[in-house]
C-alpha cells in the first residue's frame, strides 16, 4: 500500500499547526478587542497625566552650575523657566538660545531636564585673554576675539589691547581689507602664540596693521612680532634671542629666520 503523497503530508502539517495568524486574529472575539483597546487608551492617558497633570513631574527647582562671574540668580532670571510648569513642556533649546543672546558672557550652555522635577543649566563662561580700555572701563575679549563684557577693573594678568591704527596708507589699507574685528582676532591669535614666560610679562598687545603687531612687557622691553604667520618659528627665535641677549630692550622676530635684538 502506497504512503501519503507530499501534498497530503503538507496538508496534515498545516492542520496540526492550526490556522494561520491572520485567521486566528480574525476570529478574535469583539470583547477581547475592546478590552485591549481600552487598555492601550488607559496606558496612554496615564502617561499623559503623569507628564502633564501630576505635580510630581512639574518644575520645582532650576539649578545652575559653571557660573563664575555671573550669579545663579542672574542666570535663572534670564532663563525664565516657570516653576510649577510641566517639566516635559519646557523648551530647552529656546531657553539655551535666550541665555546666549541676553548674557554674552556665556560661551555655551546646556539646558537639561533632571527628572522628575528639575531643570539644570550648565554654563560655560567666556574667559578674557585681553581687554580694551575705553572711557576708563575695560572691554573683555575672549579667545575668539569676541568682545563680551565691560568691567570697571581689568582682570589681573590680562594684557591690554591697543588698536593704534595710524592714518598711514598701509594702516588704512589693512583696516579696509581685514576690518577691525579681524585685526582683533589676529591680535588674540598672536597673544596665544607667545611663550608662556613672555605672556606672563606682556602688558600691552599693540596692533598697527595686520602684520605689524608688537608686545610691550612689564619691564619696558618690546617685541616686534608681526602677524601670526610662522608662529612656532617666531617662538623659537624669540626664546633664543632672549637667552643670547638678556640685556636687550627690543626684540624683532617679524622675520624669524633673521631675528634681531637691540638696546641694552
Amino acid at each position: 500500500m502506497a504512503g501519503p503523497t507530499a501534498a497530503e503530508r503538507g496538508e496534515r502539517q498545516q492542520e496540526s499547526a492550526g490556522p494561520p495568524p491572520s485567521r486566528r486574529l480574525g476570529r478574535m472575539r469583539p470583547r477581547t478587542i475592546v478590552i485591549l483597546s481600552l487598555t492601550v487608551l488607559l496606558l496612554n492617558a496615564g502617561s499623559l497625566w503623569m507628564l502633564y497633570g501630576s505635580e510630581r513631574t512639574h518644575v520645582k527647582r532650576v539649578s545652575v552650575s559653571g557660573a563664575r562671574v555671573l550669579t545663579p540668580e542672574e542666570v535663572r532670571a534670564v532663563a525664565k523657566v516657570r516653576l510649577g510648569s510641566p517639566l516635559v513642556s519646557v523648551d530647552t533649546d529656546r531657553v539655551a538660545a535666550r541665555l546666549r543672546r541676553e548674557l554674552p558672557r556665556i560661551d555655551s550652555v546646556d539646558v537639561e531636564r533632571s527628572w522628575p522635577d528639575g531643570i539644570e543649566l550648565k554654563v560655560v563662561e567666556r574667559t578674557p585673554v585681553m581687554v580694551e580700555e575705553k572711557g576708563g572701563k575695560f572691554v573683555e575679549v575672549d579667545r575668539d576675539g569676541v568682545r563680551f563684557a565691560t568691567v570697571s577693573q581689568a582682570p589681573k594678568g590680562v594684557p591690554v589691547l591697543e588698536l593704534s591704527l595710524s592714518r598711514s596708507s598701509s594702516a588704512a589699507a589693512s583696516l579696509r581689507r581685514f576690518g577691525e574685528s579681524r585685526l582683533v582676532r589676529e591680535a588674540v591669535t598672536v597673544a596665544g602664540q607667545i611663550p608662556a614666560a613672555v605672556a606672563r610679562e606682556t602688558r600691552v598687545v599693540k596692533v598697527r596693521t595686520y602684520d605689524d603687531i608688537s608686545l610691550e612687557l612689564s619691564d619696558g622691553r618690546t617685541v616686534a612680532w608681526g602677524s601670526s604667520a610662522n608662529g612656532r618659528l617666531k617662538v623659537r627665535a624669540l626664546t633664543a634671542l632672549m637667552k643670547a641677549a638678556p640685556e636687550a630692550r627690543h626684540f624683532d622676530v617679524r622675520v624669524p629666520t633673521a631675528p634681531a635684538s637691540t638696546g641694552s
